[in-house]
C-alpha cells in the first residue's frame, strides 16, 4: 500500500495509472483517503506532508520524496528517523536538471529577460550578444549527479566549466575546487555561478553580498538549489549596482513567491516556479516502484538521505 501526497487528490487517478503500467502489485491511494486504516500503508510518496502524518503510520517502511530534496519532510520535528528517507532521482532527474541549468546559461548568455520583456510590451528591442559560450566560465556548487550531468551538458554546448563541493570530484574537463578554503579562487573565475547545493545549515544564506562580491563584476547567478541558500536583499543590491548583470532563480525562501515581490518585476531576474528537475508522473512512478521492489527484496537503496551530512 502506497500513499501519495503530490500533486493533489486530483492526481491520484494519474498516479495509479503510472504504478500500475510498471507494478500493479503496487496499490496507490491519497494520503487522506479515509477506508485506509494507517496500519495498512507501507510507503508514503510525499511533497510537503503535513507534520506528524508520517508518524501516525505505524507500519510505514519507508519515506519517498517527490523531489530531490527532503527539508519538506525534515522540518518535521516529528518525521520518523529510523526509516529510509529516499530522495527522487535516476537519469531523468539528472537530464531535466541539466537541461535547465543549459536552459539558462544560454538565457543568461543571449540576454532572454530583455527580449522577453520586449515581446511584452510589444517592442523591437535589438541587442547584439556580447559573448560567445567560450567566453563565459560557469561555476557549479554542488558536483553530485545532478551538478555532474549539468557539466557535461554545457561543455557539450562549449562552456568552459568548473565546481565547488565539500570533496574533491573527478570529472573529465572539469576543474574541481573543495572545501572552504578554495571558495574564492573558484568564485574569482566564475563568470556565470550555478547553485545545486543541498539544503544544510553551512548553506543556509552562503550566496550574501560577501560571496556575490567575490564574482567578477557583470557575473550571473543560476539557482536551482534551495531557496534560502541566497540572500535576496543583497542578490537585488548587486544587481542593482551592476555588479551582476542577471539570474535565473528556480527556488525561493517562500513559495509561492508571494505576489508583488521584486523579484517578480525586476529586470535583470527570470523567474521559474520549482521546475528545475521535475520529472514526469511515470519516471516517477518508474524509479519509485523500483525502490519498493528493492526495499521488499532486501536491496540497497539509492539516494538515501544521510542525516550526518544534511541530504
Amino acid at each position: 500500500m502506497l500513499l501519495v501526497k503530490s500533486g493533489g487528490e486530483q492526481a491520484v487517478p494519474d498516479w495509479q495509472e503510472c504504478f500500475r503500467a510498471v507494478d500493479p502489485r503496487i496499490t496507490v491511494r491519497w494520503w487522506e483517503d479515509p477506508a485506509v486504516p494507517p496500519e495498512a500503508v507501507d510507503y508514503a510518496l510525499v511533497w510537503e506532508p503535513r507534520h506528524g502524518w508520517l508518524a501516525s503510520l505505524p507500519n510505514l517502511k519507508a519515506v519517498l520524496s517527490s523531489g530531490a530534496g527532503v527539508d519538506h519532510i525534515t522540518c518535521d520535528p516529528a518525521w520518523p528517523r529510523h526509516l529510509p528517507l529516499v530522495r527522487m532521482g535516476g537519469e531523468a532527474t539528472a537530464q531535466r536538471m541539466g537541461e535547465y541549468v543549459l536552459w539558462s546559461c544560454l538565457s543568461l548568455l543571449r540576454d532572454a529577460r530583455h527580449f522577453a520583456l520586449g515581446q511584452a510590451a510589444g517592442e523591437w528591442r535589438h541587442r547584439e550578444t556580447r559573448h560567445l559560450a567560450s567566453d563565459r566560465t560557469v561555476g557549479i556548487m554542488g558536483l553530485g549527479n545532478l551538478g555532474a550531468q549539468a557539466a557535461r551538458m554545457l561543455q557539450a554546448a562549449g562552456f568552459p566549466v568548473r565546481g565547488w563541493s565539500r570533496s574533491r570530484k573527478e570529472i573529465p574537463g572539469v576543474r574541481s575546487f573543495a572545501g572552504s578554503g578554495e571558495l574564492a579562487e573558484f568564485l574569482a573565475g566564475t563568470d556565470i555561478l550555478v547553485c545545486l547545493l543541498p539544503s544544510t545549515p553551512e548553506t543556509e544564506g552562503l550566496i550574501d553580498a560577501t560571496l556575490l562580491a567575490r564574482l567578477p563584476r557583470g557575473a550571473e547567478l543560476v539557482n536551482a538549489g534551495r531557496g534560502p541558500h541566497v540572500r535576496v536583499p543583497d542578490l537585488l543590491a548587486a544587481l542593482d549596482s551592476g555588479h551582476l548583470e542577471g539570474a535565473v532563480l528556480d527556488v525561493f525562501e517562500e513559495e509561492p513567491l508571494p505576489a508583488g515581490h521584486p523579484l517578480w518585476s525586476h529586470p535583470r531576474v527570470t523567474v521559474t516556479p520549482h521546475v528545475a528537475s521535475t520529472a514526469s508522473r511515470p519516471q516517477r512512478a518508474r524509479y519509485f516502484a523500483g525502490v519498493i521492489a528493492a526495499h521488499e527484496a532486501g536491496r540497497p537503496l539509492p539516494n538515501l538521505y544521510d542525516p550526518d551530512r544534511g541530504y
